[in-house]
């Protein structure tokens, strides 16, 4: 029997993206983190419509957003895989969980310290126009 490539090609793709999707419910319902993180993006969006901050400053937010989405999403993958490989207490699997999850504390410090950078001038701005 010949299969139709084009078909199962499309299928694939259609899989691919649910399959990405069902990894960011996962994600959303298993990691209390990844929640705080939503919120922190929900307060920005807000205050980067209020102080109407330009195109490169939504670009480099955007970015943020995707560098701790896409840390969170490593970091619990990692979580996962290693307690497939053993429940036991093992010291090399404890260190990398820790470092998995300092590249999350990272990535979300730094998107801390660039958001301030970012939006401290216009509060400020906002604050001196009463």
């Amino acid at each position: 029997m010949v299969t139709n490539k084009k078909s199962r090609g499309v299928k694939s793709r259609v899989n691919s993206f649910k399959y990405a999707f069902e990894g960011l419910s996962t994600l959303f319902k298993s990691e209390p983190n990844a929640l705080i993180h939503l919120l922190a993006v929900l307060v920005v969006v807000f205050f980067g419509i209020f102080f109407e901050i330009n195109k490169q400053e939504w670009i480099i937010v955007l970015l943020l957003f995707a560098l701790v989405f896409i840390s969170e999403l490593f970091n619990s993958a990692i979580e996962y895989l290693s307690d497939i490989i053993t429940t036991d207490h093992h010291p090399l699997i404890k260190k990398i969980k820790d470092m998995a999850a300092a590249a999350v504390l990272i990535s979300a410090l730094i998107s801390l310290a660039i958001g301030l950078i970012i939006f401290i001038p216009k509060i400020g701005t906002f604050l001196d126009s009463f």
